[in-house]
């Protein structure tokens, strides 16, 4: 054999070695990724031969399919379907899948990789996929989001179980009517009408809207300052403004007012009262990495594998102290997403445990044999349960200050977060209910109806109160059942 021929024989057989372990690669490790991207033709083509699992809450039919006279399966979304848009997503022979149905399309579609999807020769007419039963409550989610949707608002609702993780609401506004991106003849004008809305409809605003959390993060910054040695009795400034450290900028209290008088004011003060200076004299104090430390217990820039897309917040760079001081606030670069607020708000309810948040309950066969059931995961202790119990009683005592308040037992706190130069605030309100275990978690975009003048105790509170008397309890405990 010449050497030309040689080198040839040997190329060949390189080239081949590549494709092999390339197809393995593809197949062993990279199938559902390419299978599940919409813009897959495979996958375009199954949206109309595969007759769908349901998507349920409970026994209320979210999503289903039905055959078309075409000879083609079709889906749709009986009820509530602006209620669960955003959590649900779309099926759309022209735009591929999104969300849950995005997320759960092996289950959903029966393809659950016994065998593979490019091996497969075809799908079978009888072949009918798994049921998604979900957490969510469809009382509450339909109340929730009548909550955000009656005014107007642009915002989220999350309420979920601080025991378990289940999510009970998420509510995103505004939201859209996935039938209408599912029906051909309707489909190209509200695909073009959603992604033109400025205030972006098809974006789940509970998971994927990250915000800057203003003084709700303050429930963090008093963690790092209890591992600090602070106590709620320990005294800090209550001045109307304090001058950032190397800087000439003054961060100012609500509306430049002096807290509770100015002067010296017990944390439990200025927690119950939310004074800026008072918590940007207690983070500049005990530093960087502790405020890093006690955020990152809490989740923030952590992702929650929910089966949908779902954003990490952050709490920013701290390159020095007048950074340190904004965001100690929960300003600046520091942002969160609405579950993450609520998980927050659970952690305290939790004795100071974070649970894993989860929306699917189970999945379940055709016959209804359940494949697979979520079961409560503890992802760390954040906190320990006296930490957790000293910041119940501090919220207690915000709720009680906080406007609107009407003599329940919830534990809670407000924020008004500055995001932009001449934009009115985000409204935020996290609280639990220890009767109910159950947290919740409100933000409301640009003020809502109530532009700069809006706080988190005007505007968002009332709806956090809403939802938390209308959640249910939780289910009696089954004997020999562990929670």
């Amino acid at each position: 054999m010449n050497k030309t021929i040689r080198i040839g024989s040997t190329m060949s057989l390189l080239l081949i070695v590549a494709l092999l372990v390339n197809l393995s690669i593809v197949q062993g490790m990279r199938e559902d990724k390419y299978a599940q991207n919409p813009l897959n033709a495979r996958t375009v083509i199954e949206l109309k031969e595969v007759n769908r699992g349901n998507i349920q809450a409970g026994d209320t039919v979210l999503a289903e399919s039905f055959r078309g006279e075409d000879g083609a399966y079709h889906r749709a979304y009986p009820n509530m379907p602006f209620s669960f848009g955003p959590v649900l997503g779309y099926v759309s022979d022209q735009y591929g899948t999104g969300q849950l149905e995005a997320g759960y399309n092996g289950q959903l579609t029966g393809d659950t990789g016994s065998s593979s999807r490019f091996m497969r020769t075809g799908v079978e007419d009888s072949q009918k996929g798994n049921t998604v039963d979900l957490t969510l409550d469809p009382q509450l989610q339909s109340f929730a989001f009548d909550q955000l949707a009656g005014p107007g608002y642009e915002g989220a609702v999350v309420a979920l179980r601080p025991s378990t993780g289940e999510v009970l609401a998420m509510a995103s506004a505004p939201s859209y009517d996935p039938n209408l991106i599912t029906n051909h003849d309707t489909a190209e004008g509200a695909w073009t009408a959603v992604n033109n809305d400025p205030d972006r409809p098809l974006l789940n605003h509970a998971v994927q809207d990250q915000l800057p959390p203003g003084s709700i993060f303050k429930i963090i910054t008093t963690v790092a300052g209890l591992r600090a040695g602070y106590t709620p009795d320990s005294m800090l400034t209550g001045d109307a403004q304090i001058i950032l450290p190397g800087t000439e900028i003054p961060l100012t209290n609500y509306g430049g007012q002096a807290c509770a008088g100015g002067g010296q004011v017990p944390l439990r003060t200025a927690f119950a009262l939310s004074c800026n200076t008072a918590f940007v004299q207690m983070g500049l104090d005990m530093g960087a990495d502790a405020l890093r430390e006690a955020a990152d217990a809490f989740g923030v820039g952590a992702k929650y594998d929910l089966g949908l897309p779902t954003a990490a917040g952050s709490l920013g760079d701290l390159p020095g102290a007048p950074e340190l001081g904004q965001s100690a606030i929960g300003q600046r670069d520091v942002t969160m997403t609405a579950l993450q607020a609520a998980v927050m708000a659970g952690i305290v309810a939790n004795d100071g445990k974070r649970m894993n948040p989860f929306v699917v309950r189970s999945v379940r066969t055709p016959e209804g044999k359940a494949i697979s059931e979520t079961k409560p995961v503890e992802l760390n202790e954040a906190i320990t349960p006296e930490e957790a119990a000293t910041l119940r009683d501090l919220m207690f005592g915000s709720e009680r200050w906080t406007f609107g308040y009407d003599g329940n037992g919830f534990g809670s706190k407000t924020g008004t977060a500055e995001h932009a130069e001449g934009a009115a605030p985000h409204a935020w309100y996290v609280a639990f209910d220890p009767a109910k275990d159950v947290a919740v978690a409100v933000v409301v975009k640009n003020g809502g109806n109530m532009g700069d003048a809006a706080t988190g105790g005007q505007v968002s509170a009332p709806i956090g109160r809403a939802v938390l008397y209308a959640a249910p309890a939780p289910p009696a405990p089954v004997e020999g059942e562990q929670r």
